[in-house]
């Protein structure tokens, strides 16, 4: 039985009835995190209550002004906030300029509406590239194809027919229907399943899990560690508050504060500078997805290209008469979806004829080919020379091969006595003509493509269109090695496409699902993959690769699985986002390691005075001006300052041996002040004041060491941390609890020390670089010999 429906669609007032009934598409999840999430993200960490705990403690000692380590953390927690609402707002906006519009019929009209302005019972008109936003039943068709792969998994084309339902999720890949909206925001499909999940997808940044993987591994050692140090100094004699102090101490040095807050804001500042330059970004962690992208899968329309069309010419065939071959194409283009190459013919073409259609075949990416039959006037078909012909005659071949030489697209048309049915061929078609089209190439294509061959990123071109005619844009586009092209339709379904990914870089006539699979190989053989796309045979290879990036122009659903919409169509956009992904990763990458010394000189520290006589050298407040002056403020400097350079893989690596080197360093320096300290009978404030002194000395030449190359600016701003820090030693001394280092007895001391530390920091570099290196040598081994 069929569905009912009003043809005239909903009327105002049915529409205003639904939406105050709550049946209206409301999405369930945001692009964005809610302002709620963000506030409790940010405040509810373990490492804030660690530090609650630990300031209660401080509290209980009456020693208030060691409190002020709260100060950082508070402002740790509101920047983070402010500059997540910044990017929230940045995003949110260029949301509602990319949302897809969803055409419906309303008091007896077509309107276009936003998504979530769409109602139950809406009539709702989609085509080929449109994304299902609701679930409904067809009502009318006219050969709608359908791709469920987001829902289902399986990317076959499911042909809809009256009464069958469409689920939101979905895509159309060919044709037109009316769809009459039957379930809408949480009672759609696709937002039952995304309910359904027990989590949230997991960022997918290398550079975020990894700093998590290190801060996760490290809450393991934070609480049992400061526990026994407790236990331990508790019962060897010395005062309670100047154990809390010190434990206190040790444990807020464990803590790598504000690590994971200046990679968010890096990360956040840059989805800010990007939304300025009109590019969306999906997610924070594909910035760094594409900065890390080695090999760039390029579709060649609507990327390298404009997607524009012009019509060079139309050659009439087997003395078909050219003013009837024209009436043909015309009223052929008229009955079907509108593209690009349609819209190209119409320009140049008659006005259609008022044939009257029987039957049509529209255009999809695995068909290569529409057509449409007409009452008393047969068939006309139109499509990729070697899809719609096996053989063409020698004469027309070669206007083929010659056109296709220059760059240029040729179509064929072809017409039969004959109706098309079940979507196939009609029989007895005959060539009637051809026409030779060509491509706008974007102005900026070439150099975008430069810049990306500089910066050691392969090329590859995947398209469906014919491989000679990509070649030759390819070719005018600058892509090295255009002339090495394949027809992936003379491959066969048993073949192995890993025996054509190093022999090629142009890839022609490619079928959705053989994108996908080039796109996995390449991921396979190690490869970072970036594709770019813009229409609905992109989706899935969008899908599979690690980071995908979609025009504006772009049909709804690629838009839609995409992570970056360029949304001024602007391919130079891309370097953009490039470098800006680089500029975090690797300023980043060399900040984590002065978080990451405090931590390692903590721990160690910790655990040798959980055996050793004496209170910990420190107290909570004295490491306020290592941590301030000598990691929070130069890593806010750091991590945005220009560096475009490819990063440096192996980033657990690269963080751990400069983190090692200045945290051993660190404990070196403290360890003699503590013993000499004690054999020249200096009391606890001394060997704390001069602790302070040496660590945030190996501090300033780790900060030194990390900053390279030094310009003008770093070096100014090393120069003055330095100054601030020995002002704050030695006039603020009363506030931190430091001593006057101005003292002849404690100078011949500590002179000498800081005057090694560049040296000995140096050696033993070379020896945690040589132990880290031969260790990560040995897994590698032990990996390889498991294997085989």
């Amino acid at each position: 039985m069929s569905i009912e429906f009003n043809q005239e669609g909903l009327s105002t007032k049915e529409v205003i009835d639904r939406i105050e009934r709550g049946e209206r598409n409301v999405p369930i999840k945001p692009l964005t995190r809610s302002y709620n999430k963000i506030f409790k993200d940010n405040i509810c960490t373990l490492f804030n209550l660690i530090n609650i705990i630990i300031a209660t403690l401080i509290i209980y000692t009456g020693s208030y002004k060691n409190l002020l380590f709260l100060g950082v953390l508070i402002s740790n927690v509101s920047i983070g906030i402010f500059q997540e609402v910044r990017a929230k707002k940045s995003i949110d906006k260029l949301s509602l300029l990319n949302q897809s519009k969803i055409t419906v019929i309303r008091d007896n009209q077509k309107s276009k509406i936003n998504q979530h302005d769409l109602v139950k019972d809406d009539l709702m008109v989609i085509n080929r590239g449109s994304q299902i936003c609701a679930d409904g039943v067809v009502v009318k068709t006219d050969g709608i194809e359908v791709d469920e792969s987001q829902l289902t998994g399986e990317s076959d084309p499911i042909l809809k027919t009256v009464d069958s339902k469409v689920m939101s999720g979905s895509y159309v890949i060919s044709g037109m229907a009316y769809v009459k909206v039957v379930n809408v925001g949480e009672e759609s499909y696709s937002s039952k399943i995304a309910m359904e999940a027990k989590k949230e997808k997991d960022i997918n940044s290398q550079l975020i899990k990894t700093l998590k993987q290190i801060i996760k591994g490290l809450a393991f050692f934070i609480v049992p560690i400061g526990i026994a140090l407790f236990l331990s100094k508790s019962t060897s004699g010395i005062n309670t508050n100047e154990v809390i102090l010190g434990v206190s101490a040790a444990m807020i040095g464990m803590i790598p504060e504000g690590l994971i807050l200046i990679t968010s804001i890096a990360l956040a500042v840059e989805v800010i500078n990007l939304s300025k330059k009109k590019v969306l970004v999906k997610t924070m962690g594909s910035i760094e997805n594409l900065a890390r992208v080695d090999l760039l899968c390029l579709d060649k329309t609507g990327t390298i290209t404009d997607g524009n069309i012009k019509l060079v010419d139309i050659i009439t065939c087997e003395d078909f008469e050219i003013d009837k071959l024209k009436e043909g194409i015309s009223t052929l283009v008229e009955n079907l979806e509108e593209n690009a190459t349609s819209k190209a013919l119409k320009v140049e073409l008659p006005s259609p004829k008022s044939w009257k259609t029987i039957n049509r075949v529209q255009f999809s990416s695995a068909r290569k080919w529409s057509g449409v039959t007409f009452e008393n006037e047969g068939s006309y078909i139109m499509g990729a020379p070697e899809f719609v012909f096996e053989k063409i005659s020698p004469s027309i071949q070669s206007i083929i091969d010659e056109a296709t030489n220059k760059g240029e697209r040729v179509l064929v048309f072809a017409h039969s006595n004959d109706p098309i049915v079940d979507n196939e061929f009609p029989k007895g078609r005959k060539l009637i003509g051809i026409s030779i089209m060509e491509d706008t190439i974007r102005p900026e294509a070439a150099n975008t493509l430069n810049y990306f061959k500089k910066q050691g990123v392969a090329i590859k071109i995947i398209s469906g269109d014919n491989p000679k005619t990509v070649s030759q844009i390819a070719k005018r586009a600058g892509v090295d090695n255009s002339d090495k092209y394949i027809d992936m339709s003379s491959i066969s379904d048993n073949d192995d496409l890993k025996n054509y990914t190093s022999k090629y870089e142009i890839f022609g006539r490619v079928s959705p699902e053989q994108k996908k699979e080039l796109v996995k190989i390449f991921k396979d053989e190690g490869h970072t993959v970036g594709m770019t796309g813009d229409g609905v045979n992109d989706i899935l290879a969008l899908k599979e690769s690690d980071c995908s990036i979609v025009m504006a122009e772009g049909s709804d659903a690629a838009k839609g699985v995409s992570d970056f919409v360029l949304l001024d169509s602007n391919f130079d956009s891309m370097i953009g986002v490039v470098m800006g992904g680089r500029r975090v990763v690797n300023n980043i990458q060399q900040v984590a390691s002065q978080y990451l010394m405090k931590t390692v000189y903590s721990i160690i520290l910790a655990i040798i005075f959980i055996f050793m006589k004496g209170s910990y050298p420190f107290h909570p407040i004295q490491l306020m001006p290592i941590t301030s002056l000598g990691v929070g403020i130069p890593s806010f400097f750091l991590a945005f300052r220009p560096n475009y350079s490819q990063i440096k893989e192996n980033l657990l690596l690269n963080i751990s041996i400069p983190a090692l080197t200045s945290g051993i360093c660190a404990v070196f320096y403290i360890m003699i002040i503590s013993v000499v300290g004690n054999m020249l009978n200096f009391n606890e404030s001394v060997i704390s004041t001069l602790c302070v002194l040496l660590t945030g000395s190996v501090c300033f030449t780790s900060l030194w060491h990390i900053s390279k190359p030094i310009d003008k600016k770093i070096g100014f701003m090393i120069i003055t941390l330095v100054t601030l820090f020995v002002l704050t030693i030695v006039l603020f001394r009363n506030i931190f609890s430091f001593v006057n280092i101005i003292n002849l007895k404690m100078m011949i001391l500590y002179i000498p020390l800081i005057l090694s530390v560049i040296p000995i920091y140096k050696f033993i570099r070379k020896v945690v670089t040589y132990i880290v290196m031969k260790y990560v040598k040995y897994k590698h081994e032990l990996k390889q010999n498991k294997k085989s």
